[in-house]
């Protein structure tokens, strides 16, 4: 069925239509004009609550659960697709298209949790920072927490300024991730072999229940609910013909930009757990699961005294990066879904003290140790809300009375609603294997002739 209500107020009004697509010019300029929004949206792709997955995957099984990271980021690249269709076509956001679907309640509860992982997801990005100026420069995590709240200025600064800037801002520091883990893996020397076979699909991954565990985490960790909501919002920055062939050629350069910089996000991800697997697995450290382990040996391991000085700045890059496409996020979820506004510094304010007050309680209480804890914490209430925003974009992206001519093809609607489904059974796997006691769980896997 067609919208329930009539389109109000446009997303991130201060930047909307704000960036200039030339009508006829060649294909390299236009590339120009729509890439930026893929490189915003990969950030959540490389932020810190990858991390650990990565490195637990790597310095466990070796190079075997590449092909997770490769089969995750393909899903990846379908749903930002789908995104672009979505904000192009209808020119709605994610949260502008729930709020004009579905009643009332229902729009308040997608805010609530959507409010929810945003603010797991910057609870992940406070902890990575300071764990970064923790390794870098000696600094407690209590004290570095608190000093991230700092980014809020430099948000608001480059928001002002342009919506390049913001840009600008978040290629350089990935840019600086990417350069960070090609040196590392210069120095690690992996297998080239061992590398291209990881990425082959094993049936051991299925077979063997721990792997399984880690391949959950990985898939899990990687699709951000947040950045559904983030990337349909930010492709209408530019500002396209509103025509049927306008569209179409936005959809399909913001495609490629989005697609390009997903593979970036996958180099990244791939890198760590390649490092982890030729610095720690094949040297018999199996057990490197935390980030300040795995800092501790790298140097040691790889016999470089600048590799764990390189792999702690790409800690910290990724998680001011973070944090900056997180602030956009929240402004769009409350403005779509709400159709509520606050002054930009009021509203980073509040998420970043929602994410700070835990991590400063726990780590206080329970000391530093705490840190890893927290992160498979907030990757658990990122996993209740995927399937919350996975959901509705499927439906309104298949739904030709929405979308006209856009709408998903048949072959999109396989492809996407099995996404869709995978990603949510095993989130809620994943759910089920936290909360649920082993007393309980032992006998329902045996029951289907699984162990724990």
């Amino acid at each position: 069925m067609a919208w329930r209500r009539e389109a109000a107020a446009v997303s991130l009004p201060e930047v909307h239509r704000s960036i200039f697509v030339p009508n006829k010019a060649p294909f390299w300029r236009k590339m120009m004009a729509f890439a930026g929004p893929g490189f915003l949206v990969a950030v959540g792709y490389m932020d810190p609550g990858n991390w650990a997955t990565d490195l637990a995957g790597g310095s466990k099984f070796g190079y075997t659960l590449l092909s997770v990271i490769l089969i995750s980021n393909l899903m990846a690249i379908l749903l930002q697709h789908l995104c672009v269709k979505l904000g192009v076509a209808t020119g709605r956001d994610l949260a502008q298209a729930c709020r004009d679907h579905y009643p009332t309640p229902v729009v308040w509860g997608l805010w609530f949790l959507c409010e929810l992982a945003i603010a797991a997801c910057d609870l992940a990005e406070v902890i990575g920072s300071a764990i970064g100026l923790q390794l870098l420069f000696g600094i407690p995590l209590v004290w570095g927490c608190i000093i991230t709240c700092l980014d809020v200025l430099a948000v608001l600064y480059l928001q002002n300024k342009g919506f390049r800037y913001i840009e600008a801002l978040v290629l350089t520091l990935i840019l600086t991730i990417g350069g960070c883990f090609v040196a590392e893996l210069f120095f690690a020397k992996p297998s080239l072999t061992g590398v291209l076979l990881g990425f082959v699909p094993s049936t051991e991954i299925l077979k063997n229940q721990e792997m399984l565990y880690v391949s959950i985490g990985i898939l899990g960790a990687t699709v951000m609910p947040h950045n559904l909501y983030l990337h349909s919002s930010i492709v209408q920055t530019r500002n396209f013909e509103r025509t049927n062939e306008g569209k179409r050629e936005a959809v399909r350069f913001a495609t490629i930009d989005s697609t390009a910089a997903l593979m970036f996000a996958l180099f990244i991800n791939g890198g760590i757990l390649v490092l982890a697997a030729a610095a720690f697995h094949f040297n018999g450290h199996n057990e490197v699961a935390e980030i300040q382990d795995a800092f501790q040996l790298l140097s040691p391991t790889l016999g470089v005294g600048v590799a764990s000085t390189l792999f702690a700045v790409a800690l910290l890059a990724s998680g001011q990066n973070a944090t900056l496409t997180g602030t956009l996020a929240g402004q769009i979820v409350m403005e779509g879904l709400l159709n509520f506004r606050l002054k930009p510094w009021l509203r980073r304010l509040i998420t970043r003290a929602i994410a700070i007050v835990p991590a400063v309680v726990v780590i206080g209480m329970y000391g530093e140790s705490s840190t890893t804890s927290l992160l498979i914490a907030s990757q658990v209430v990122l996993s209740m809300q995927l399937g919350f925003a996975v959901w509705p974009l499927m439906r309104f992206t298949g739904e030709k009375a929405k979308m006209g001519e856009f709408a998903n093809p048949l072959w999109i609607k396989i492809l996407g609603w099995s996404t869709a489904i995978i990603i949510i059974v095993l989130n809620l796997k994943l759910l089920f294997d936290t909360f649920v006691p082993e007393s309980i769980r032992r006998p329902f896997y045996a029951f289907f002739g699984l162990s724990i």
